[in-house]
This record gives structure tokens, sequence and C-alpha cells, in this order.
């Protein structure tokens, strides 16, 4: 039931989010179906691939494709003075959906007794995965690459189902709202991964170093 949940929230969270995209990309109706579907589904179809599940098992999920496409359909006819005011809920659809999907990612690999180095890959691909496609489709640099902590709370769900840790219902939504909240905070806080940039400072720069 807890794989179910969280797989439902993920779907829904994902698919606003990607239609959203669409839209702010001024794409047709064809288009936001397209970003809003693989946005919620092109994490998960990865996972599959990499964990040795049978693709194909996309199209048993009959729920979570009519959910999506309700979702999808109910977006694109809101108005636009509306749908304009979810742009300060963007971060937190993203954080919903990388939760809820980490954590089902993570569950759906510990269930076939998969290593932890499997049921990372698992919590994280289906965590960030869609997001991933759907920044692609839209020509905009993933988030996932930025340097803002992002996928690392997929790899941390992942490693908290696989301790055992957090079995019941009640505990991984614990987990579920823990993990909205640190990518939450990691934007307020603007807490970063470490980067290296090879680009040559400009002369300005170097002027300035020389000097002291």
């Amino acid at each position: 039931m807890s794989w179910e949940m969280f797989s439902l929230i993920g779907t829904i969270a994902f698919t606003i989010s990607g239609a959203y995209v669409a839209m702010e990309e001024e794409y047709d109706i064809l288009g936001v179906f397209v970003l809003g579907l693989v946005t919620a589904f092109g994490g998960g179809v990865i996972r599959n691939l990499l964990i040795g599940v049978d693709v194909t098992m996309l199209w048993q999920q009959g729920l979570y494709l009519n959910t999506a496409v309700i979702a999808t359909v109910i977006v694109f006819i809101l108005p636009t003075r509306w749908i304009q005011k979810w742009k300060s809920f963007e971060v937190i659809l993203d954080a919903i959906g990388l939760s809820a999907f980490a954590i089902q990612g993570a569950l759906y690999a510990t269930e076939r007794n998969l290593p932890l180095s499997a049921v990372i890959v698992a919590a994280m691909l289906t965590g960030i995965g869609g997001g991933i496609i759907r920044d692609l489709l839209a020509g905009r640099k993933p988030l996932v690459l930025r340097d803002e902590i992002y996928a690392v709370w997929a790899i941390f769900a992942g490693m908290v189902i696989h301790t055992g840790w957090m079995k019941t219902p009640a505990q991984l939504y614990a987990l579920f709202v823990l993990v909205i909240l640190l990518r939450m905070m990691s934007v307020y806080y603007k807490w970063k991964l470490p980067r290296r940039s090879l680009r040559e400072p400009d002369a300005q720069e170097k002027q300035w170093e020389i000097g002291g």
C-alpha cells in the first residue's frame, strides 16, 4: 500500500511539474502531454532497464497512467493566472516528486532483495530520471546537474530504506516529509555541492590577483 501511495503522489507531482514546464516553454497540447508523462514515468523506465525489470510493466500501470493524463488535462485547462501562481510552488512540486519517487524506487528494489548499490541507483533514477528527461526536452540545464543539492537526497532515502530502519507506513511517510524538508532547506539556505571550474579568469581578475 505504501509503494502504491508513493507512486501516486510522485506521479501527480511530476506530471504537474512536466506540464507546467511545457506550458512555460509555450509547447502545444501534445508537448504538454509528452513532458507531463515523460516526467512522471521516465525515471521508472530507466530504473527498470538498469535493475533488469521488464519495461513493458509500464503498460500495466493503468491507474498511474490515467492519473497522469487527468492531471495533465486539469493543468492545461486551468486559467493562466492560476497556473502562474504555481511558479512559487515549482520547487515544492519537484521536492515532493523527488521524495515520493526516491522512496518508491528504493522500496521497489528492496522487495527484490537487491544490494545497497542497486537500491541507491533505483532510488536516484526513479527520483531524478524523469526530471532530467523533462529538462532536456525543454532545452534546459537539468536540475540534477547544477551544483545545488538534489540527487543526494534521493541517495539518502535509498540508504535509509536499505538499512531497514523505516518499514512501517508511518515511518515511510516520516521519511517522505524529511526528504522534502531537506530538499527545501537546501534551496532556502543555498546548500551546494563542491564544484571546480576550468575556465580561465578574465584579465581583470588576473590583474587583481597580481596586485593583491
